[in-house]
């Protein structure tokens, strides 16, 4: 099964506002492409208060700038409705959905991705939710963290404290998910002029080595030592650029809402400067520079006329902004009308000059939609300023060197439906006039997921669904048991010759399990849920008698995929086999990597005891040692170990300390109990006491599809088991 995730993922974290985010976002990309890296772009979420109306502005520019064509992000109404209504697993469902998009389309462009840049959300005065919600993105993505950052190398200490900050949420700043930062726009660099026209405006990318100070440096790291860990790497210092920064004179007219009297070249000409001039022209003849966007009252007509006569000497100004409402006459714009002819713009606006001033003093410095040009120059300069070398020994070289591959929840929920989908299967529900079985094949078959077939009386299934308030699809199936169950009698006796005759079968088909697992043995249906008001051994046992086991297997065996917040990790035997031996046992470890690895999950496999390697003895001990040596002679090529404690599984430091040369200790996704009161326990307190969602249990081993429902279970439980079973099924007869 592939996953969304199969491409690494860096989620790029702004610390602040005005940060630079989509320009690192460019730059990093184009620096990916220069050392044969192909990265892909997602931007998860809409900030409308920093876009404004209108297209998306990062994507817009990603997808212009470097030819990609990422999906539209997630409306800024949607994330804030999902969050107030506590949907994250929805919302982060919607996230991996087009993050499976901009893998897709890169294989339909014909080239695969090698990693996916994701911008995360902006912190403001109004997104006080983003640090939750990029922490929610980092763990949805099993992303890599770089934090974009920008400050005054004169206030160090802010700038450490802002990068520790925001790194706490992803492990710390030495944690192997944060990679380092990039700090942008960053003034009183050595090699940056003063007056912002950079010699290496057109540098190649990893030009220039990211470099401070070495006192800047030391401040950064007394403020945050871990600053200084080699795991935390300064990946980029991006000078501010004054030039790089300009808006266009048609950018500051749609900020200022501003009446173009002459538009001129007022899309090509940028505005390095704002002089706003009260005193007469004479005196202020210096501000007419190239670049300069003149601010003056609409009846100065001497500044008007020093702006026509500085154009027509040749200087470029950005044009000239009238304030007060006031306009030329009709004398002066002929007057004018040469340097209007060279592209001179003039606006207008109805404030007055100070407010004006004080409105432009405040413009964005982000790039606008259609600032093509800019963009490219700018993703050019930050990529010549970002350290290569690192790059390629990190991402390119040891792309997975620290860094464990997990399926996130969100991944693993949003590639079941697909899946499932995909497989396009028929499952019988037996328990048909359910009240939570009905609404899970109403949600099943309405989104693809399978064509359900209740079984029940039709006039109780309806009666059940419109006192819920459901409508139940045209393309529902609903078989009625009484009229159907006389068709199974003689095969059934013919499956279980010796052991049933017609009078016995019959009594045994009334139970709607054993009619809906006879459906499944006769390739009517493709599988079976049940469990929501039988026993697992009322829904397990018609399976051993109707299905039987595959070839491949002896033994039949069931597994957990359990949700964990940042994880989805696999349990088994929780719900099968009481008691089993070392052959057994080793099978179960076996079929639960295989399971594993089939939807999506490494399989790292911890044998589980209460003893961690040689440490202790016993014969539950020998035994979980007895089966690992059995499952490693059967599967050389795959991850296993054992006996590990729990701890020493699950947990990095605490597997590092036990088992310091196992390939499994402490990044364990697979976890094999000793025996069923393990198991059971050990599933139902994470799920419980950690408040973890489990899907399954799912029965492995059989020749066909069966499985079970908790009869807690709640209507999200049986729709994803009937993803698993679709899915199942679709694995059997590839």
């Amino acid at each position: 099964m592939s996953t969304p995730t199969e491409p690494q993922t860096i989620l790029l974290v702004p610390t602040s506002e005005g940060a630079g985010l989509t320009s690192a976002c460019l730059g990093l990309i184009q620096a990916l492409d220069t050392i044969g890296l192909k990265a892909g772009f997602l931007k998860p979420f809409m900030q409308d208060e920093l876009n404004g109306p209108g297209l998306d502005r990062s994507t817009a520019l990603v997808s212009r700038t470097l030819q990609q064509r990422p999906p539209s992000p997630i409306t800024q109404a949607r994330l804030e409705r999902l969050l107030r209504d506590n949907q994250i697993d929805d919302l982060m469902e919607s996230v991996i959905e087009r993050y499976d998009q901009v893998t897709q389309q890169a294989e339909r462009d014909g080239s695969a991705l090698d990693l996916v840049v994701v911008e995360g959300v902006v912190p403001t005065t109004h997104t006080t939710y983003a640090t939750q919600t990029n922490t929610q993105l980092a763990h949805a993505l099993n992303a890599r963290i770089i934090l974009v950052g920008t400050g005054d190398l004169e206030a160090p200490q802010q700038l450490a404290e802002e990068l520790d900050m925001h790194a706490r949420s992803f492990g710390g700043i030495s944690s192997s998910r944060t990679l380092g930062c990039i700090l942008m726009r960053m003034r009183n660099l050595p090699y940056a002029q003063d007056d912002g026209h950079l010699d290496d405006l057109t540098a190649t990318p990893g030009a220039i080595k990211p470099q401070l100070e070495e006192p800047v440096l030391t401040e950064l790291r007394r403020h945050s030592p871990a600053l200084a860990t080699e795991r935390f790497h300064l990946i980029g210092v991006v000078p501010y650029s004054k030039t790089l920064s300009a808006p266009r004179t048609m950018d500051v007219a749609r900020a200022l809402n501003a009446t173009l009297l002459n538009e001129g070249e007022a899309s090509q000409r940028r505005v390095l400067s704002t002089s706003l001039c009260a005193r007469s022209a004479a005196n202020a003849l210096h501000i007419f520079t190239p670049g300069s966007l003149i601010v003056t009252s609409g009846d100065r007509d001497d500044v008007v006329l020093a702006a026509a006569l500085a154009t027509m000497n040749g200087t470029r100004l950005a044009g000239v902004l009238l304030a007060n409402g006031f306009t030329p006459n009709a004398e002066m714009i002929e007057m004018c009308r040469p340097a209007l002819r060279t592209g001179l713009p003039v606006l207008s606006v109805d404030t007055n000059s100070l407010t004006t001033a004080t409105n432009l003093s405040q413009l964005s410095a982000e790039i606008p939609v259609d600032d093509f040009e800019r963009a490219e120059r700018v993703a050019q300069f930050v990529a010549a300023h970002i350290d290569l070398d690192w790059l390629k020994d990190t991402l390119k070289d040891h792309l997975d060197r620290g860094f464990t591959k997990r399926l996130s929840p969100s991944a693993f929920r949003y590639q079941l439906v697909k899946l499932a989908q995909q497989a396009n299967k028929r499952i019988v529900l037996p328990e048909g006039n359910e009240p939570r079985t009905i609404e899970a094949a109403i949600i099943c078959q309405r989104r693809g997921i399978a064509n359900c077939v209740l079984l029940g009386n039709c006039e109780e299934i309806e009666n059940v669904a419109s006192h819920r308030g459901l409508t139940l699809p045209d393309e529902l199936t609903i078989v009625d048991p009484e009229s159907t169950r006389a068709h199974y009698i003689e095969p059934m006796v013919s499956l279980r010759r010796g052991k049933l005759n017609d009078i016995t079968a019959d009594a045994q088909l009334h139970d709607n399990v054993v009619l809906g697992t006879m459906m499944l043995q006769l390739g009517e249906v493709d599988g079976l849920v049940s469990g929501a008001v039988h026993t697992t051994a009322n829904t397990v046992r018609p399976a051993f008698q109707l299905i039987k086991t595959a070839p491949e297997y002896n033994q039949v065996s069931s597994i957990f995929f359990m949700l964990l917040p940042e994880q989805v990790v696999v349990y088994g035997d929780c719900a099968v086999n009481p008691d089993p031996d070392a052959e057994t046992l080793a099978e179960i470890a076996l079929q639960s990597a295989h399971s594993a690895e089939a939807f999506g999950i490494e399989p790292r496999v911890a044998m589980i005891s209460y003893s961690t390697g040689d440490s202790g003895s016993g014969a539950d001990v020998e035994k979980v040692r007895e089966a690992t040596r059995i499952a490693k002679q059967r599967a050389p090529h795959l991850a296993i170990d054992g006996p590990l404690q729990y701890d020493a599984a699950a947990n990095e430091s605490v597997g590092k300390q036990k088992a310091p040369d196992s390939p499994v200790a402490g990044r364990a996704t697979v976890f094999v109990f000793p025996d069923l009161n393990t198991g059971n326990t050990t599933y139902k307190a994470v799920q419980r006491s950690a408040r973890v969602v489990s899907v399954g249990p799912m029965l492995q081993g059989l020749n066909k599809p069966v499985n079970d429902l908790s009869r807690g279970a709640l209507v999200d439980d049986i729709v994803y088991t009937i993803a698993l079973t679709a899915i199942q099924s679709a694995q059997q007869s590839a």
